[in-house]
This record gives structure tokens, sequence and C-alpha cells, in this order.
């Protein structure tokens, strides 16, 4: 209840009272009683004129992304008798252990039954989760000399979420990704059919509609539509022995947030994976993958399974690791299904050290240029920091 400086004087009025008593010197004796009833009269004060206040906090965006600056506002309804002194709310803002901040919002002096809001910024730089609170209400007397203090408010989560950069799903027929993922579609036969057209030079002549070129002066050729990109799984691999930086695991993350948000985006069928047998599905995937990347650091567990890819249409499978030689991609490489097309993303190897179906991340920029390339899109929205 007494702060260091109500300490100070109690030990000043217990040195005045003893002094004075050795010395028979009244002052003294009359300056160790003041300095008593200071220290008791600022103890009363924090009492009756504490604030007695119900608080209610909001973060907006409730998931920020990093880089990017948040609001924490504080909602106040005072519901004491008396009308309360001037206060301060305090509020622990913990972005790691070992680097507590505290923010001090001065608050004026509230009626009983009024409403008061304050709030204060919310920095993020990094990806992460940002622990506030508690708020407590903190009174102290005009000397300094006692305080007082009342949790408000508990402890809230802020998840700071990894950058995530629109990229462009690749169509079929457009750059090299297309190409390879309409060759495939071709592999795999033809579609649903679309409609009829005349007989072109090297048209299959089993794909002639007889019956309809019966009743034309030209052959007619069934047309049949290709089967498009349908499915989209992103494996982030996690393993610290696939990395040679720190930097080119949250190069990683980045680009994982990225694929997932736009494939997601586009009306894909998005699947997320990576370490610990995570494996995100659903309508909410893309959010609930920024939450997964926001809290991930480099771990030896091992990541869910790709064995169980299922579904219609063509599917592409990204890795997401530090080079072509890692384990993830070797292991991407060997599913056995004619509809999947495996993609690498390096986040540690130059462009001549990728395979074709590669894309190069040693920077954000190289990482959003190299994707819009191989989707055959010149588009390019990324400046440099």
């Amino acid at each position: 209840m007494l702060t260091r400086h109500g300490y100070a004087l109690l030990v000043g009025g217990v040195a005045a009272v003893v002094i004075g008593r050795m010395f028979a010197v009244v002052e003294l004796f009359v300056i160790g009683a003041a300095c008593f009833a200071a220290a008791v009269l600022g103890v009363v004060y924090v009492r009756v004129r504490r604030p007695r206040v119900d608080a209610a906090r909001w973060v907006h965006p409730s998931v920020i992304v990093a880089g990017d600056t948040g609001r924490v506002d504080l909602h106040l309804q005072h519901r004491g008798r008396l009308r309360s002194a001037p206060f301060v709310l305090c509020e622990s803002v913990q972005r790691t252990m070992s680097d507590p901040r505290i923010a001090r919002l001065p608050v004026a002096s509230m009626s009983r039954g009024t409403q008061s809001s304050t709030g204060y910024p919310l920095p993020s730089a990094v990806r992460g989760i940002i622990l506030l609170g508690p708020l407590e209400v903190e009174l102290s007397d005009p000397l300094g000399i006692a305080r007082s203090s009342r949790i408000v408010a508990g402890v809230d989560e802020v998840v700071v979420a990894p950058r995530a950069h629109l990229l462009d799903i690749p169509r079929l027929g457009q750059g090299v990704l297309g190409n390879a993922l309409l060759e495939k579609a071709r592999r795999l036969g033809p579609g649903e059919f679309h409609g009829l057209r005349e007989y072109a030079d090297g048209d299959e002549p089993r794909s002639i509609h007889w019956k309809a070129s019966a009743r034309t002066d030209s052959l007619m050729v069934k047309e049949h539509t290709v089967e498009g990109l349908h499915r989209c799984t992103v494996m982030f691999d996690a393993r610290p022995g696939s990395y040679t930086s720190t930097e080119g695991f949250e190069r990683g993350v980045t680009a994982a947030a990225s694929i997932v948000h736009s494939a997601s985006r586009a009306g894909l069928t998005t699947r997320f994976v990576t370490a610990g047998g995570v494996d995100l599905r659903g309508p909410e995937v893309s959010t609930t993958t920024l939450r997964v990347l926001a809290r991930i650091e480099p771990t030896t567990a091992p990541p869910a399974s790709l064995d169980h890819e299922t579904g219609d249409g063509l599917g592409l499978v990204v890795v997401v690791t530090g080079g072509p030689d890692a384990a993830a991609w070797r292991r991407a490489q060997s599913i056995v299904d004619p509809t999947l097309t495996a993609l690498l993303v390096s986040t540690e190897a130059a462009a001549h050290g990728i395979p074709h179906l590669g894309v190069t991340a040693r920077s954000d920029r190289d990482f959003v240029g190299s994707w819009q390339r191989l989707a055959g899109r010149g588009r390019l929205d990324l400046v440099d920091a």
C-alpha cells in the first residue's frame, strides 16, 4: 500500500522521534508526528477515493499482420458511490518473456455511473503472440506516499500473423506451371462434354461425331472440357536442419502463409500440413493457418502424411523448405498420383539450383516475382523495402 516514498517518510518519522527523544528536541517530535500523520492520510485517501470501475478490452483487428499496427481500446464504467479521483490504467504488453512493457494511461475523475474510454496503439514488427494484461487501476495520493491497485481485466492473447502476399493461382496453359498442369490434364483424358465444332487437321478420328456430321456438310468433332486445378496442399517443413538461417525459416513462413491465403481466396480446396501432425482443411483454413504460423517454431516433430490426399480434379502439392535436398521435398516427389503436381518453394537455394517446377524465395521480392513468372502472370505488386 505504501510507496517507496511512503516507507522513506515513515523511516524519517521514526528517526525524528528517536533523535528528539535522545536530545529532548520537541520540534523533532512534531516532525515525526507529521510524518506518521501524512502516511496515515495517504493510506486513507487511496482507500476512500479508490475508483470502482469495470473494464472491457477490445483489440482490433483480432488478428494483426506483422508490420502493421493494431489498437487496444479500453472501455470503463464507474460503479462507485463517490466521485473517483483521477487514476492511471496500467497494462502489461509482453511480446517475449524477457521483454515485458507497461502501458500507462491516465484517466480523468469519473462520476457515478459514467463511462469513459481510452486506448493505445499496438505495433507489431514480427509475427508471434502478444500477451496483454492484466489491466490494473492504480491510484496514488497527491504526495505519492500511498498507492492502491486493483485488477479490472484479465489476460488476452493477440495473434500477430505473418504477412501474406496475394499471388496469382496458375491457370491451365499459362506459364510453365500452367502448361505442366495442362499436359497432365490431357494425359488424364477428356472431361465433360462441352459441344461440337468443325473438324480440323490433327483432330483424333475417334472424336468425330458421326450423327451430327451426317446432318451437315462437314465433319463435326466433340469437344470436352479440360479438367482444371481444384486442389492445393501446402506443406511447410519446420525442421531446423532444412534451413541454414533463421531468416530462411521466416521467409518460409511468409511463403506458406501467402500460398494458403491465395489458394483459399481463389476458391481452391486448400489444405495446410506441417510438423506435429497439423493438418488443416475446411472453409476457415486460411485464418487457422495464419494462427498456426504465428506461433510456429523450428521443431524436429514429423509432419502429417501427404499420402491421404484425395479429391476431384487436378491438385497442386507445394512444399516450402530450405532447398531441393530436403527430405520433405523428396517425400512429396515420391507420391504416386497422376492428378497431383509437386512444386518446390526454396528459401535458401538460388534460382539455378531448384527444379523446373520450383520457386526461389531468398527474399520476399524474389518469392513473389518467381511465383508470378512460373504462373505466367507478369504482375508484381511487391516493392523493395
